[in-house]
């Protein structure tokens, strides 16, 4: 019902084989860009299944003496506020004081009644759900309600359309309303293909509850891919999920800034880190970096590209920095006309170009007669690295410049 009754209202998106992906990976990679929706995230899917099964309900009194409130940080808000108002329902948003104002401004753009309340968005939770009684309003959970998680599982059925021979999906995991909903539709329309879990390191809420046998609230640390950072998935979500989904893997922040890095370079997509956070398990030393899945078709939804420019430079430099394109390192050298010019001379002649450089006298308490100086090259990797470090070293520079192992 949920495929059939959205499908009007939302981007129809296509699993598309990634070239370089795909050869770098060692497996048939297929991108299912998902941010490519209106407001830029898959949750355009649940919030409009979920608004439309309260029309059927209530009727179309619920656009006049009714109403829909959430708490969100970003893209469930953008998504109930877009669809609130294509059709003809008043939304109500309770966004946390951390939430992006970009993301704010839109949803009052879009019609809605933004709250700012919360210091998180469990306290904004609490406050909604105080406006539901006070207000008569109904509240929507972005990942553990029915309609949410049956609207998330239009992704599924889409896959096996698009792509039948489908092995594997690997479905990035934050409340679990996403992969609850893909994996019950991929393992009812293909009970063979693998559905894999993949969370960032930093808040591995899902895998918690399946240590714990039940959700269980997890500490958050602040991680770029802060859409996947709820402290404890939702009960509903969590009951399907635990069903359907073969394996849960966690990641690290290197290998999501890497995978937005590898999506920029090679795809030109922009996609967030939460939204990325599948790839990252699938790159080189990810946690499903595996024999198994070399040469098998696979799925990966990038579910959602609403990332601040500011983040996203941050990202983009850590992606580089990881894939030891941007270095930093420390040399000692003479504090005599011509050190610094020697130093340069090696970093010239080995093709490294200088992004920053600093000169440091105060903090060498050995040799007065030397300085430290600071500096950050663009490199061409791992292999042009280990050359200038090398290089360095072999002119009797001394080094602090640990991320390089020469060995």
């Amino acid at each position: 019902r949920a495929h059939v009754g959205i499908r009007s209202g939302v981007v129809r998106t296509v699993c598309e084989r990634s070239h370089f992906l795909s050869e770098q990976l060692g497996a048939n990679i297929y991108l299912k860009p998902e941010f490519r929706q209106f407001t830029g995230s898959f949750k355009e899917r649940g919030a409009r299944n979920a608004i439309l099964q309260l029309l059927r309900k209530h009727g179309e009194s619920f656009k006049s003496k009714g109403g829909v409130i959430s708490a969100s940080a970003g893209n469930h808000a953008l998504a109930m506020a877009y669809h609130g108002k294509e059709l003809g329902v008043p939304v109500t948003v309770v966004m946390p004081t951390v939430a992006p104002l970009a993301k704010v401004d839109k949803c009052r753009k879009f019609g809605a009644r933004v709250i700012i309340e919360g210091a998180h968005i469990g306290e904004s939770k609490e406050y909604a759900e105080s406006l539901v009684e006070n207000e008569g309003l109904v509240y929507v959970n972005g990942y553990d309600d029915p309609p949410i998680i049956a609207g998330a599982g239009t992704i599924g059925i889409e896959i096996i359309d698009d792509l039948p021979e489908v092995d594997a999906v690997v479905v990035p995991v934050g409340g679990a309303g996403l992969i609850a909903g893909i994996s019950c539709a991929i393992k009812t329309l293909k009970p063979e293909c693998k559905v894999y879990g993949v969370e960032p390191e930093f808040c591995a809420s899902y895998c918690k509850a399946l240590a714990a046998g039940k959700p269980v609230p997890t500490e958050v640390t602040p991680t770029l891919a802060d859409g996947l950072a709820v402290p404890v998935v939702g009960p509903r979500a969590f009951e399907i999920a635990r069903h359907y989904v073969d394996e849960c893997v966690t990641t690290t922040e290197k290998m999501i800034s890497l995978a937005v890095l590898r999506l920029i370079e090679n795809e030109k997509m922009v996609v967030e880190g939460g939204g990325a956070t599948g790839l990252a398990a699938l790159l080189p030393g990810g946690a499903l970096d595996r024999p198994e899945l070399k040469g098998k078709n696979i799925v990966v939804p990038l579910c959602g590209g609403n990332i601040d420019t500011t983040v996203l430079g941050r990202v983009i430099e850590r992606g580089l920095s990881a894939d030891n394109r941007l270095c930093n390192f420390v040399a000692t050298v003479t504090d005599r006309p011509g050190g610094i010019a020697r130093l340069t001379k090696v970093l010239g002649d080995n093709e490294a170009s200088i992004k920053d450089i600093y000169h440091e006298r105060a903090w060498l308490h050995t040799n007065v007669d030397h300085v430290h100086i600071k500096c950050v090259v663009e490199l061409q990797g791992k292999e042009h690295a280990i050359r200038l470090k090398r290089a360095l070293l072999d002119h009797g520079y001394k080094l602090d410049w640990d991320s390089v192992d020469i060995d």
